[in-house]
């Protein structure tokens, strides 16, 4: 199958994602408080914009570098590839219940929490199976050995481990579990596949 029809459609999809982040930021031009002050209320709206947008790109990215990789593409691939976009159009959602409910406390932050946690914990293990496939398919544009493949798979799917850890912490703070996923940010911004053969990204 064409992986060049997958990778078109999967950045529109994360394209249309990363872009409705921004509609939760707002203003109102009618408030009797300053624009300065509106912005300070709104920090968590802010704060949480910019992990999820950085996590978005992270991910687009990432979507990139893992397909530089494959030779091609199949029907598992496909569909583990819908599984992840599944996820990552919940982000926008996520992301605005958690601003919404940052500094109420009690019982609905902590749903938002874990509604976060899993939008974040769902993208995590859809793009892990993806690379799981690829080499447990041999799909790679170069074979590689079995303890290759683990190492990868294990770097690569190093967030399935540290996301639900950010649920735990998020349910004490939810600014602590903001910090952490920007940390789990700057992991993936490095290359978590060195191992693995890639074609010129």
């Amino acid at each position: 199958m064409d992986k060049g029809r997958l990778e078109a459609f999967s950045d529109g999809v994360l394209a249309v994602a990363i872009t409705l982040l921004v509609l939760d930021l707002r203003v109102d031009v009618n408030s009797r408080d300053s624009l300065a002050s509106q912005l300070r209320h709104e920090w968590p709206s802010f704060a949480s914009y910019v992990v999820s947008f950085f996590i978005i790109g992270v991910i687009w990215v990432n979507h990139h570098a893992l397909f530089a990789r494959a030779s091609r593409v199949d029907r598992g691939v496909m569909f583990y590839n819908l599984l992840l976009l599944m996820f990552v159009v919940t982000i926008p959602f996520t992301t605005s219940t958690l601003a919404a409910y940052l500094r109420t406390g009690g019982a609905d932050q902590r749903v938002a929490v874990v509604l976060y946690g899993i939008s974040m914990e769902g993208m995590a293990i859809s793009f892990t199976l993806i690379l799981w496939h690829l080499v447990r398919r041999n799909l790679l544009l170069r074979p590689v050995s079995a303890e290759q493949g683990r190492t990868a798979v294990r770097r690569f799917g190093m967030g399935t481990l540290i996301y639900p850890v950010g649920v735990i912490v998020g349910l004490v703070s939810p600014v602590a579990m903001l910090v952490l996923y920007a940390v789990v940010v700057g992991f993936y911004i490095a290359d978590q596949t060195p191992v693995l053969p890639t074609a010129d990204v």
